[in-house]
């Protein structure tokens, strides 16, 4: 859960009203199934509209979440997930996608594209300019932590059973590839550079992959000291077979504010003139995330500085008028919880959180990780999980809208 918004962040319209909104919703999705769920109606808000929202993909008893998406130079939409869950946090979470051959509008049911034997988590996808598409991940082995093994028991038994060597092998950051859209997929290398972001590196208009992500450093050092969280930035020239960090640690202007864990799960868009712009979830107590820039390909940024922007993780989209849009999941009841967007005008230097687009509600916190795609048609398609009704396990949803000018 993100911290209490206590200095005044923007909100979409007055809470009435989105909770007004959010109870039509729900009244109308109650006792179908969520795959039925009905579509949530168009909207018109004041800088942006919204065209629709619908269930994409639903697993019968299982949890989906953490999504990427893609719009592929053959005009398929590909979306990527964690899906086959238990929850949250088990041990059986598996890479899934799901195409979209109509731009969104109907989707073909999962496919599993990578299932290793500890939790694969958080996917991330791009194309790159000659076709060839990388899909990254991470594992996880959370579902260790007592407080979830005391529940589970099943999880102890299956953690027991694993090869101590093929588990550590099996723990890391991933990548995988395919030359046919996704069909077929290469066997998952182990990346050595351990950087942490849940919708993977972002195609350069050089050709270059870039990712900011983050990472745990002692701060006393290789030999010691506090644990505490760094963003960092590497590039790869040769689509993800070597990396090179370009900056070591992001800086912050949070002063002395405790960094044990502050920063996570980044991401980046490249500007027409080449300017980076990057954005962070931050765990202050303000609860908004925090900005840096760089003008030089990514070796030196500006220290992090607070954004009014309430949520997180950030996802962030640049389009071909100019207008930067960031979308992330609000996990609070209030101001409201739910999926949003705010519109930058001036490459990120501002944010216009005053008009914040409300793209779905929800009625509970356990949702996000939206991120968007642009489609042939000039719209934006979002995805993001969350459960399409009280009493059913999150699924994967999307918002098809359109910024006004």
């Amino acid at each position: 859960m993100s911290p209490k918004n206590s200095d005044g962040c923007g909100r979409a319209f007055p809470k009435p009203a989105l909770a007004a909104f959010a109870a039509l919703v729900l009244l109308a999705a109650d006792g179908g199934a969520p795959a039925d769920a009905p579509e949530q109606p168009r909207r018109i808000q004041k800088r942006a509209e919204i065209l629709w929202t619908r269930v994409i993909c639903a697993e019968e008893g299982r949890y989906i979440g953490w999504p990427s998406v893609c719009r592929l130079a053959c005009g398929d939409v590909v979306a990527v997930f964690s899906g086959d869950r238990d929850g949250h946090v088990c041990p059986w979470g598996k890479v899934q996608m799901v195409r979209s051959t109509d731009g969104g509008e109907t989707w073909g049911p999962p496919k599993t594209v990578a299932s290793t034997i500890l939790d694969d988590r958080d996917a991330g996808i791009v194309q790159m300019p000659d076709g060839e598409l990388i899909l990254t991940w991470f594992t996880s082995v959370a579902y260790r932590h007592e407080c979830f093994a005391a529940d589970h028991p099943e999880y102890r038994r299956h953690d027991g059973k694993l090869d101590k060597k093929a588990a550590a092998d099996a723990l890391g950051y991933f990548l995988s590839r395919s030359r046919d859209n996704g069909v077929t997929w290469s066997p998952p290398r182990k990346l050595a550079h351990c950087e942490q972001t849940p919708h993977g590196p972002v195609l350069l208009k050089d050709g270059s992959l870039l990712q900011i992500g983050r990472r745990f450093e002692k701060s006393g050092g290789a030999g010691g000291g506090k644990e505490r969280t760094v963003i960092s930035v590497s590039r790869s020239t040769d689509a993800g077979r070597t990396w090179e960090v370009l900056c070591g640690e992001v800086p912050s202007d949070d002063g002395g504010m405790d960094r044990s864990d502050l920063y996570h799960e980044p991401h980046v868009a490249e500007l027409a003139d080449g300017t980076l712009v990057g954005l962070v979830r931050c765990h202050a107590a303000d609860g908004c995330m925090r900005g840096t820039v760089s003008k030089d390909g990514g070796r030196t940024w500006s220290p992090m500085t607070k954004t009014p922007m309430h949520g997180l993780p950030p996802h962030l989209l640049a389009l071909p008028c100019g207008k930067l849009v960031c979308v992330y999941g609000r996990r609070d009841a209030d101001p409201g919880f739910g999926e949003f967007a705010c519109i930058s005008d001036d490459g990120g230097r501002t944010w216009d959180v005053a008009s914040e687009i409300c793209l779905a509600p929800s009625h509970c916190g356990d949702l996000g990780y939206p991120a968007s795609a642009l489609l042939a048609d000039g719209a934006i398609l979002t995805v993001f999980y969350q459960q399409p009704r009280p009493g059913v396990k999150p699924c994967l949803m999307a918002t098809k809208w359109r910024v006004s000018e």
